[in-house]
């Protein structure tokens, strides 16, 4: 589904983005801004909870800045939701991965720091 990531941008079914971006299912949300950039807080992913996946995976950027709160960590802990949190480059391979498994999986992604 993700075809590349490099700082800055990522590909996704041949559409090309440059701002941070979040999948679930067949959405793609193009721009995802969280209300503090860097902590992604269980309203930053609020469509992501309803569509209840098995799978959350976020991707921190490159190094890897943006990190889950303690609240969504719990949170999903308490709903049976698996949480990968790693720096983009090798959250785009899990995320790759979990599709063709045919997980349930979404995904967030910062593509800069």
């Amino acid at each position: 589904m993700i075809e590349d990531y490099s700082f800055g941008r990522i590909i996704i079914k041949g559409q090309r983005y440059s701002k941070d971006v979040k999948i679930c299912g067949d959405k793609i949300v193009h721009p995802w801004w969280r209300r503090e950039g860097h902590r992604v807080d269980r309203e930053d992913v609020k469509d992501v909870l309803e569509f209840n996946p098995e799978i959350l995976v976020l991707g921190k950027g490159d190094p890897g800045m943006m990190q889950a709160s303690q609240d969504l960590k719990g949170h999903l802990q308490n709903k049976g939701i698996y949480l990968v949190e790693e720096p983009s480059a090798e959250a785009v391979k899990s995320f790759n991965q979990y599709v063709q498994q045919g997980k349930k999986v979404c995904a967030g992604f910062h593509l800069t720091c």
